[in-house]
């Protein structure tokens, strides 16, 4: 590393001539909902479908109240959030949250036995059918949400014992498969992905054989080599499981928002940081390179938190309120109006970088590259994310690509600037000119500020 100008300079080298393995950037998937029951807005709906997410995920709460009364079902608040999120073209995981008054009449998060087990074991059925067969949008199920934590995770269980919890997945898993055999199911999102209900859900299912397709929690945290080194943590606990063989999946992700609960700050224009896009994207390659088989980024849009939806099933409505309504953690790729945030373009830029891994080294860890191919075509990503600081650095690159001669150089940027088309979402570039690289080999410089995202593009 030398500096110039009183910028250090970091040395970047990429080759596209050297596959490393595939660029699976589809499964950093995106979660919504677990908020309130209202369907994606149409502006909403249409910035996710750019995206070209495979997979979405959300809750199936309590607020949508589809069990009024014994025997009688009302779809007609789920059917259209279910429309929703089939025009953005993904499939759906849910995360069945549901607690009907009629099978549970305490409110209270430590009783997850239903009144009548075959009740409710007919109510799963019924959801399933309706939109894994029927209309066929649900393509996973997963079994609860942050049972570990309960209300504070804003979902009605609080099912700590991995006994306990197993009991609750045997008698829904079951259902689920009656109703659409080919559905996939796991569980159980723990807020703690160390959490010994992990474990405990890999070793029941695989010694009662039961059907477990995924392990599933939920990861907050600045760091990205947590988010890694949990997937590998519970890797290594489903390492036995020969006969059901689970994959790992990351339900919920994010960096954390200072102070979760009660934040000292939380205004407005932070959820413009470039912080928060570098963040994202450096804990994005992080899941690139682990055995994640899905990620998903929580979540796609901020929501408002209403006290008459959350009361009959919530014993402390006011933990939602102060989440999203009071003092909200901003962590939407849209605000509730709408408004695009910096990490929608973060998402946006990795879906569009080709299908396949090329080498690429730097020589400062704090600048986290990714680079990928799609035919000649090269995109290189550098997030500049310091755990406790950035720094801001020039990255010299040096570059070899597929073909020769000349070629469109492109250089867009995510940081605090809102370089951006807000009605086309479309990032604006901070330059664009032709180069010649006629032996197939180009070198240049690009700024890289602290806590930002700069995307580079060469293409014929």
């Amino acid at each position: 590393m030398s500096s110039r100008a009183g910028r250090p300079v970091v040395s970047v080298e990429v080759d596209a001539r050297e596959p490393t393995g595939p660029l699976e950037w589809w499964r950093l998937a995106i979660g919504v909902g677990g908020v309130n029951a209202q369907p994606l807005s149409p502006r909403v709906v249409q910035g996710l479908k750019s995206l070209r997410p495979r997979l979405i995920r959300i809750f199936v709460q309590e607020f949508f109240r589809i069990y009024p009364d014994h025997g009688r079902f009302d779809w007609s608040r789920l059917d259209p959030y279910m429309d929703s999120l089939a025009a953005t073209g993904a499939e759906v995981m849910a995360s069945i949250a549901i607690k009907p008054r009629v099978l549970f009449p305490r409110i209270d998060p430590a009783a997850w036995r239903p009144a009548d087990v075959p009740e409710w074991q007919r109510l799963i059925e019924a959801l399933v059918r309706r939109y894994s067969v029927e209309r066929r949008v649900v393509t996973h199920w997963g079994v609860g949400n942050e049972v570990d934590i309960g209300e504070q995770g804003g979902c009605p269980y609080l099912i700590p014992d991995p006994d306990d919890y197993n009991a609750y997945y045997e008698m829904t898993v079951g259902a689920i498969r009656r109703a659409c055999p080919g559905a996939r199911v796991g569980g159980p999102s723990a807020a703690d992905g160390r959490h010994a209900v992990i474990g405990g859900l890999a070793g029941f299912c695989e010694s009662r054989g039961l059907p477990l397709d995924f392990v599933a929690w939920n990861c907050y945290s600045d760091d990205p080599a947590r988010h890694a080194g949990l997937v590998a943590h519970n890797a290594g606990l489903v390492g036995h499981c020969t006969r059901t063989r689970p994959q790992l999946v990351v339900t919920e992700w994010n960096k954390l928002p200072s102070a979760w609960l009660s934040p000292p700050v939380s205004v407005g224009e932070q959820a413009f940081s470039g912080r928060r896009a570098a963040a994202a994207a450096a804990i994005a390659l992080s899941y690139l390179q682990s055995a994640a088989a899905w990620a998903f980024y929580y979540h796609a849009v901020d929501q408002t938190a209403y006290y008459d939806e959350l009361a009959p099933f919530l014993s402390d409505p006011g933990i939602m309120l102060r989440h999203w309504n009071e003092l909200p953690h901003r962590l939407g790729l849209f605000g509730p109006g709408g408004e695009v945030r910096p990490q929608f373009f973060v998402l946006q830029a990795l879906s569009r970088m080709g299908s396949e891994r090329v080498a690429a080294n730097c020589s400062d860890s704090d600048l986290h590259v990714l680079a990928g191919r799609d035919g000649t075509a090269l995109s290189l990503l550098l997030a500049n994310y310091g755990l406790e600081a950035s720094r801001e650095v020039v990255a010299a690159l040096s570059l070899r690509v597929s073909g020769r001669g000349p070629m469109c150089l492109t250089v867009a940027r995510v940081d605090d600037a809102r370089r951006w088309d807000d009605a086309a979402l479309e990032l604006l570039p901070v330059e664009r000119r032709v180069v010649d690289a006629p032996d197939g080999r180009y070198s240049m410089q690009v700024l890289a500020p602290a806590d930002s995202v700069t995307l580079v593009r060469l293409a014929p």
